[in-house]
């Protein structure tokens, strides 16, 4: 698939999943922007794909906060001209019991994971009509989709509300020729994930119910993203994929 000249912000994409699926797209052609609100992460992600030939700019924004994804989108209109490509990756996991949780880690998780993603589109979204159209996918997780996360409610519903936007947000933008869909992966390794492969109880835990018996890694989601993306994808909005192995969830 190429996205030559295509124009793709990528929230989160400092490290982990959003690196990867920025790294793939640059790979591909694509002019990426990597947004994350860690300088030295997003500068060291745009430095590793301008050296290798590929085209990125990094762009500071807490993507909670409407003037800096305001900010954020006039700088990429002032470079590139457009947004071909929105990817809402950014995302926090507070951990606590629903009585423990304290009132900020919940307020930060909605605010990072849901509205992150409601002013991206929004924002995104009305230059993408203007255009002619585009695409979002948004990076939501099979928690969203099922109970069974243990101390991560704020993670959950966060997630859960990210899949009924999707929803929603492909229902009103299909009007625009701007596709909306959700990719709900399962336990991925990432540097927020890595001391699962040395907690052997965890592990086991998780791979009994993973049919394919391992963890996932960033690249079994940027196949799925890039596809989402193209052409080929050209009649898919509105729905949600779980990357999981095939996790069961209760």
């Amino acid at each position: 698939m190429s996205f030559t000249n295509k124009v793709v912000l990528v929230t989160g994409a400092g490290r982990g999943i959003g690196k990867a699926i920025a790294q793939r797209f640059a790979a591909s052609g694509a002019k990426v922007i990597i947004n994350d609100i860690n300088p030295d992460t997003s500068d060291a992600t745009a430095k590793e794909i301008n050296g290798t030939g590929g085209q990125a700019l990094a762009l500071i924004a807490d993507v909670a906060n409407k003037m800096a994804v305001q900010t954020m989108h006039y700088e990429i209109i002032e470079k590139w001209g457009r947004v071909d490509v929105l990817i809402n990756n950014a995302g926090v996991e507070p951990t606590g019991t629903i009585l423990t949780m304290d009132e900020w880690a919940w307020d930060r998780a909605i605010n990072v994971n849901l509205k992150g993603a409601f002013l991206c589109a929004q924002t995104v979204g009305r230059g993408m009509k203007e255009q002619g159209g585009g695409v979002i996918v948004n990076i939501a997780s099979i928690a969203g989709r099922a109970a069974g996360l243990h101390d991560r409610s704020a993670y959950v519903a966060s997630k859960t509300g990210l899949v009924g936007f999707t929803r929603e947000c492909a229902r009103e933008f299909a009007a625009y020729n701007i596709r909306v869909n959700a990719v709900c992966p399962g336990v991925i390794i990432t540097e927020m994930t890595a001391h699962l492969r040395d907690n052997e109880a965890q592990m086991k835990k998780w791979l009994e119910d993973i049919p394919q018996a391992r963890l996932g890694e960033p690249d079994d989601v940027t196949g799925l993203v890039l596809f989402l993306c193209s052409d080929d994808a050209k009649y898919i909005t509105g729905q949600a994929f779980n990357v999981d192995g095939g996790k069961v969830m209760s």
